[in-house]
C-alpha cells in the first residue's frame, strides 16, 4: 500500500483486509462466529439512528458569526455585547416543528430557529422560532398540544380533527394559529423568514438593574413565502427544498444574514402595561416597544457532517450567559427543565462534550462519569465541592438581582382567568394589518384546514372554532363560515350559543 494511502481498521484501530466478504465455511458454506469484523459492522449499523426528536425532528444548520454593530451595554453585561465589532462563533439550527424526521420541509408548520453563541462566558442558546408567539401559554398543555400535530393513535394518520378540536379548546392559540394559517406558515425554505427569541427574557447591566427582553432577527433576504399549493407541489417534488437551499447558497458564498434587534421593557413598566408581557400567546406591540438595533448574524460555514453537527446538535433555553437571563413567562420555565432532560435521553449525559455542543473556553465544574465521557472525567482532580486541593471558585459578581414576584402564595393560578383572557385582539389585529391578498391567502388556507374535520363531532369543533374568528374579526369569521358552506342562518344561531 502506498504511504500515503489510509489503512482501513476496526473502532479499535486494528487494521484489516477483507471489507466485502464474510469468513466462511468453504465459498459456498456457513458463515463463522470469529468474524468479529462483521459483526462490529452490523452492530454498529443497528445503532446508527439516535432516538428522533419529538419535535423538530428535521432540520437544517450552519455555522456563522454574530457582530455587534450597536452598543447595548445600559441594558446587560453579556460580553458578548461589549464592544461594537466584537465577533462571536454561532451554530444555527432551522426545522420544522410537528413532522417526523422524513416528513418534507414545505409542511405548513412553524419553524425552529435555535441559536448557539459560543461566548467566553459559556454557550448561550436562544432557543427560538419563526413566529413570535405560540399556541399555549403554560407548559402542562404542551405535550396534549404536539400529540394533536402528531399522528392519530388510531388511524396512524396526520388528523386535521385532531388539531382544530384542541385549537377550538383553547382559545389561547389563535394568534399563533392565524400565523400559521397565514402565508408564512409556508415560508419558502429557512434563509427568507425572520427568526424570534419569542419568550421574554431579561438582560441584566453592570449595575446589576434588570430589563425585560424579546429578540428578533429580521432576514436580510427579504420574507418570502410558498403559496399552499406551491408548497404542496414542493412537498412532492423537492421534499428537501430547504435544506438544499441554504446549503447550496453557503457554499456558493452567498451568506445569509440576520440583523438582531431587541425589545426592552422595564420592571416597572411590565407591572402596569396591558398585556400580560410573560404571555407567550402575545406580542409587545412596536409602537409601545421600538426596536433596538444590536448586530449581525451570519452563516458562512456548512458543517462537513451532517449527523456529527446538526443531528446532535443540543440546545437548551437553560443555557444563559452573564447579563442574560430568564422570566417568569410559564412555557419558558417549563422548557428550562425539558429541554436538557430531551438532549440527556436521546445524546446522554454528556451531550455537551459533542463537539458542537462543548463550550470552546473553561468548564470546570464537579460532574463526573457517565456514559462517553470523553474530556478525561476531572483526571485526579477532587470531586466533591468545596475543598482543600483545587482553585475552583464560585463567582459572587455574577449574582443576579433578586426577582419581585408581587406575590407570596403557591397555588394553580388559571392562566386565563379574568384580565389574561384577551385570545382575540391581537389576531385580530393581525388580519386587519394585512393586505388584500394576504387576508384572502389565510382564508383560503383556514378553509381548507377545517374541511378536513370530520367525524361524529365534526359540526361541535367547527362551529366552536367559527366562535373564536368571529370574535377575532366578524368579517374574518364571516368569510370562513362561507368557505366553508355552511347555512349562515344555523351559524349565526349557533354563535349564539356558543358565545
Amino acid at each position: 500500500m502506498e504511504d500515503n494511502k489510509k489503512k482501513l481498521t476496526t473502532a479499535s484501530g486494528m487494521p484489516y483486509a477483507e471489507n466485502e466478504n464474510s469468513m466462511t465455511v468453504g465459498p459456498r458454506g456457513p458463515i463463522l462466529l470469529q468474524d468479529f469484523i462483521l459483526h462490529e459492522k452490523m452492530a454498529h449499523f443497528n445503532r446508527e439512528r439516535i432516538p428522533e426528536r419529538v419535535v423538530h425532528a428535521k432540520g437544517s444548520g450552519a455555522y456563522g458569526t454574530f457582530t455587534v454593530t450597536h452598543d447595548i451595554s445600559k441594558y446587560t453585561r453579556a460580553r458578548l455585547f461589549n464592544t461594537v465589532g466584537k465577533e462571536t462563533k454561532t451554530f444555527l439550527r432551522f426545522s420544522t416543528v410537528g413532522g417526523e424526521k422524513g416528513s418534507a420541509d414545505t409542511e405548513r408548520d412553524p419553524r425552529g430557529f435555535a441559536l448557539k453563541f459560543y461566548t467566553e462566558d459559556g454557550n448561550w442558546d436562544l432557543v427560538g422560532n419563526n413566529t413570535p408567539v405560540f399556541f399555549v401559554k403554560d407548559p402542562k398543555k404542551f405535550s396534549d398540544f404536539i400529540h394533536t400535530q402528531k399522528r392519530d393513535p388510531y388511524t396512524n394518520c396526520k388528523s386535521a380533527t385532531m388539531m382544530w378540536d384542541f385549537w377550538s379548546l383553547n382559545p389561547e392559540s389563535l394568534h399563533q394559529v392565524t400565523i400559521l394559517m397565514s402565508e408564512r406558515g409556508t415560508p419558502y425554505g429557512y434563509r427568507h423568514m425572520d427568526g424570534f427569541g419569542s419568550h421574554t427574557f431579561s438582560m441584566i447591566n453592570a449595575e446589576n438593574d434588570r430589563h425585560w427582553v424579546k429578540f428578533h432577527f429580521k432576514t436580510e433576504q427579504g420574507i418570502k413565502n410558498f403559496t399552499d399549493e406551491e408548497a404542496g407541489e414542493m412537498r412532492g417534488k423537492a421534499p428537501d427544498f430547504a435544506q438544499h437551499d441554504l446549503l447550496t447558497h453557503i457554499d456558493n458564498g452567498d451568506f445569509p444574514k440576520w440583523k438582531l434587534k431587541i425589545q426592552v421593557m422595564s420592571e416597572g413598566q411590565a407591572k402596569t402595561y396591558k398585556w400580560n408581557p410573560f404571555d407567550l400567546t402575545k406580542v409587545w406591540p412596536h409602537a409601545d416597544f421600538p426596536m433596538i438595533d444590536v448586530g449581525i448574524l451570519e452563516l458562512n460555514k456548512n458543517p462537513d457532517n451532517y449527523f456529527a453537527h446538526v443531528e446532535q446538535a443540543a440546545f437548551a433555553p437553560a443555557h444563559v450567559v452573564d447579563g442574560i437571563g430568564y422570566s417568569p413567562d410559564k412555557m419558558l420555565q417549563g422548557r428550562l427543565l425539558s429541554y436538557p432532560d430531551a438532549h440527556r435521553h436521546r445524546l446522554g449525559g454528556n451531550y455537551e462534550q459533542i463537539p458542537v455542543n462543548r463550550c470552546p473556553f473553561a468548564v470546570n465544574n464537579y460532574e463526573r462519569d457517565g456514559q462517553m465521557r470523553v474530556d478525561g472525567n476531572g483526571g485526579s482532580g477532587a470531586n466533591y465541592f468545596p475543598n482543600s486541593f483545587d482553585d475552583i471558585v464560585a463567582e459572587p459578581a455574577y449574582k443576579e438581582p433578586s426577582w419581585d414576584l408581587g406575590t407570596g402564595v403557591a397555588d394553580w393560578y388559571d392562566r386565563n382567568a379574568e384580565g389574561e383572557n384577551d385570545h382575540y385582539t391581537q389576531p385580530g389585529n393581525l388580519y386587519r394589518l394585512m393586505n388584500e391578498g394576504s387576508k384572502n391567502a389565510l382564508i383560503a388556507n383556514v378553509v381548507n384546514s377545517m374541511s378536513g374535520i370530520d367525524g361524529p363531532k365534526k359540526d361541535i369543533i367547527v362551529n366552536r372554532q367559527l366562535c373564536h374568528w368571529f370574535r377575532a374579526d366578524i368579517g374574518l369569521g364571516m368569510a370562513i363560515a362561507q368557505g366553508l358552506k355552511l347555512d349562515m342562518e344555523a351559524t349565526m344561531k349557533s354563535m349564539g350559543t356558543h358565545a
